[in-house]
């Protein structure tokens, strides 16, 4: 990838731009909002509850200095910053103070309506990029959203450039999905991408007794980034210098940080005391420290390069744009508040006296917390600077192109609905090139096992730079590996955190550029819910795309219960956000697909989750219409949740299958006609669906029921079995639509390899198992 940004001197404020006073003048404004807010939610605010608020004061105040150097003197309007999840109110001061934030909203903070607990694009009243709170998620995501803006870039265009923040906190290091991305190929080619590390050493219970940080550059560094620490600040340094100065700076960076963490609590005595150790080199230590006042000295201990404006200004300086850089900065858990370096102060609140200790230290009035500088004064200048440096325009969103809800064709004879995806992806290129071309696939190295081959020859593989595919002479290699920058599909590596997090920023690019795009992921359905966090979260965040899990189920006998998914079907009924679907046959995954992609890249959009088999299916079985609006109507019903595939003229019994043990439910209803029990077959397709229409019912939600008389009309009620590849709990609240018996099948044991009919009989989801739960029903 070509990861070079140009960086121009004009693109931000100069060091000699400001007086270091003005710029402290705000950090400490930023500081005393940011404590504010969380003060008044706690100790202001009526709560009629007594439950808890809270809000992180120290962790905020460890990323004051951080933020206020990064948004006054570093950021140009193209870049975007994930904020560290407890570092939101630090992030809505500055809003605050730039003027985009109204003052009615410092007072909400963690209130219905009000200020999110942590940074929500989608919630918060004020500008936020990324989404965060979820640990290791947000911290990831301005990597994915860096491949989005190249991918609009290199496809559709206008969608700018600018680096890609993040702010973390060292214990959010400890998240595998943080290492999974970063050690992702992909990302060493990305320069714009910097993230800077509040190395604070304390977790939420404790000071860290081994950070590591050492191990931690090396990882970074070992995965191609550029490394930079800032550990001291610039009074440290300067006594570094002096006679004893280098023993001083041994001596703290070999102490325990425990240790060091204890010193921050202490007056200049105990420090006198206990700085020095009891090492040869003490006595000039000693010496060294005899010479400053109590003042300085306790500054000095305190002088962390987190913490420094001028050591963090040298750092950003450094950053290397052609590859991935994250800056190290050590930082003091409550820097500035009373409960500074505390052990357990993660959550800790001041006391009022304390409030009133640090309002009387800033200069401020604890009655009127939220005054802004004055307009003509020199911090106010600033702010105003600094707001027109970084306003945006406004995003524009873009109309999608129109999807066909129909290609026309019939499927016939035996196919799998998962190789229907790769078949429907192909017939939507040709039917409609202009929304085609804003579908973008992503698999984690599973592109020809989930049937994506065909449409990965046709539309290549994505890259920046087109690169040279070695094979595409060896005429045995079916699936060729072209890399073009009009590629359309783009594979990681086997990490499905890193899957999805691409896939929300890819489905976030209508609102971030106005321009929309269809993301489709694919990956094995056992693997749904190890994703399902970072997916759902993207969901929140406002980033739209449709998530494939193939193959599912114990019909993929032969993997063993290890790669066999149970409840993911129920996943799909619950997820906010998001419409699921399993379709029986082939047409219902192009009819599904077509309506999903439709939904996708617009303000009132929504995503989707289609659980597809391997299972192969007689697609006569399906019995679609012929004639135009017959074919219509069942299309409706199959993306509005269920179809009636077969009507008795006096039903005994409902029978209902989904997905891939349609087969065993119509086998069902034709032995149960041999005995004289008249059968109804039902094929569900959106479990999630008929639940919305049942509460809509009811009035206890908005949307259509219509589906529900068309497919379960109350004439014709009678008493129901549900069955399908999945766990049974799924449809069982199908029987509630006309209140009859029902029984439910299903999978709620872990699977077990072999053929699909010993599987079948084992789970007690074959023909036979069936039958016999409608005549215990019936008899």
């Amino acid at each position: 990838m070509n990861s070079t940004i140009a960086i121009g001197p004009s693109d931000q404020l100069t060091s000699t731009s400001m007086k270091p006073d003005t710029l402290v003048e705000i950090e400490q404004r930023v500081l005393w909002l940011a404590t504010s807010m969380i003060h008044h939610a706690n100790r202001v605010r009526p709560n009629p509850s007594g439950l808890k608020v809270g809000g992180h004061q120290a962790s905020c105040a460890s990323m004051v200095s951080i933020m206020t150097s990064l948004w006054f003197e570093q950021l140009r309007p193209g870049d975007r910053v994930s904020v560290k999840p407890h570092a939101s109110p630090v992030l809505h001061g500055i809003n605050y103070l730039l003027g985009e934030l109204d003052e009615k909203y410092l007072t909400t903070l963690r209130e219905f309506g009000g200020l999110q607990s942590y940074p929500s694009r989608s919630k918060d009243p004020d500008p936020v990029d990324y989404s965060t709170g979820s640990v290791g998620i947000g911290a990831t995501a301005p990597i994915w959203g860096a491949i989005a803006r190249r991918y609009v870039n290199t496809q559709i265009g206008s969608a700018g450039t600018g680096r890609q923040y993040s702010l973390v906190g060292d214990a959010e290091l400890d998240e595998g999905a943080v290492w999974e991305a970063i050690l992702d190929t992909s990302v060493a080619e990305l320069g714009e991408i910097v993230w800077i590390v509040d190395m604070n050493r304390q977790s939420l219970d404790r000071v860290v007794p081994n950070i590591a940080a050492g191990r931690l550059e090396a990882m970074f560094a070992a995965a191609g980034w550029q490394v930079l620490t800032v550990k001291f600040g610039t009074l440290l340094e300067s006594l570094f210098t002096r006679t004893g100065g280098p023993a001083l700076r041994t001596r703290i960076l070999d102490m325990p940080n425990p240790e060091y963490q204890r010193l921050l609590r202490c007056d200049a005595a105990q420090v006198r005391d206990r700085l020095p150790g009891d090492g040869p080199d003490a006595a000039g230590i000693a010496s060294l420290i005899a010479d400053l006042d109590d003042d300085t000295l306790l500054k000095a201990i305190r002088n962390l390069g987190g913490h420094d404006l001028d050591a963090l200004r040298a750092a950003y300086g450094q950053i290397d744009d052609t590859r991935p850089t994250v800056i190290i900065a050590y930082t003091i858990k409550g820097r500035g508040l009373p409960t500074q370096g505390h052990p357990q102060n993660h959550s800790s609140l001041l006391t009022v006296q304390q409030y009133e200790q640090l309002a009387a230290e800033l200069g401020m009035d604890p009655a009127h917390p939220w005054a802004r500088f004055e307009a003509d004064g020199a911090a106010g200048r600033v702010c105003a600077a600094t707001a027109d440096r970084l306003r945006r325009e406004k995003v524009e969103f873009g109309t999608p192109p129109a999807v066909p809800a129909d290609i026309g064709r019939t499927p016939s004879g035996t196919s799998t609905t998962q190789a229907a995806l790769g078949r429907a992806l192909l017939d939507l290129s040709r039917q409609a090139p202009e929304a085609a071309k804003r579908v973008v696939t992503v698999s984690p190295d599973v592109s020809s096992t989930t049937n994506l081959a065909g449409w990965l020859n046709k539309v290549g593989v994505w890259s920046p730079n087109e690169r040279r595919n070695w094979f595409d002479d060896d005429a045995e290699t079916i699936m060729h590996w072209r890399e073009k920058p009009t590629g359309q599909h783009m594979e990681l590596g086997i990490a499905e955190t890193n899957l999805v997090g691409l896939m929300g920023e890819l489905g976030a690019t209508w609102s971030r550029w106005g321009q929309p795009l269809f993301p489709i992921g694919v990956m094995y359905d056992p693997f749904v819910e190890r994703a399902l966090e970072p997916w759902s979260y993207g969901i929140y965040a406002g980033g739209q795309s449709i998530l494939v899990g193939t193959p599912s189920g114990v019909t993929l006998a032969a993997e063993g219960g290890a790669h066999q998914s149970i409840k993911t079907p129920s996943i799909g009924l619950e997820q906010p956000g998001c419409v699921s679907y399993e379709p029986a046959f082939a047409i219902d995954v192009e009819w599904t697909l077509l309506d999903s992609i439709s939904r996708l890249g617009r303000p009132d959009g929504s995503s989707s989750y289609l659980r597809l088999s391997t299972r192969p299916v007689d697609q006569t079985l399906a019995a679609v219409p012929t004639d135009p609006a017959a074919r219509e109507r069942r299309r409706r019903q199959v993306v509005a949740g269920a179809y009636t595939l077969r009507r008795t003229d006096d039903p005994a019994v409902t029978l209902v299958g989904m997905g891939a043990v349609i087969t065993e439910t119509l086998t069902a209803a034709d032995r149960l006609a041999e005995q004289g029990i008249a059968a109804d077959v039902v094929c569900v397709t959106s479990p999630g669906l008929l639940f919305e229409a049942v509460q809509a019912r009811r009035g206890l939600a908005d949307g259509p029921s219509w589906i529900l008389d068309q497919v379960f009309p109350a004439g014709r009620a009678a008493p129901m079995v549900t069955v399908l590849d999945g766990h049974p709990h799924t449809l069982a609240f199908l029987t509630g639509i006309n209140h009859v018996p029902g029984a439910a099948l299903g999978v709620s044991r872990f699977g077990q390899v072999g053929s699909l009919d010993d599987v079948y009989r084992y789970h007690g989801i074959d023909t036979d198992a069936v039958v016999r739960t409608v005549l215990d029903l019936v008899d």
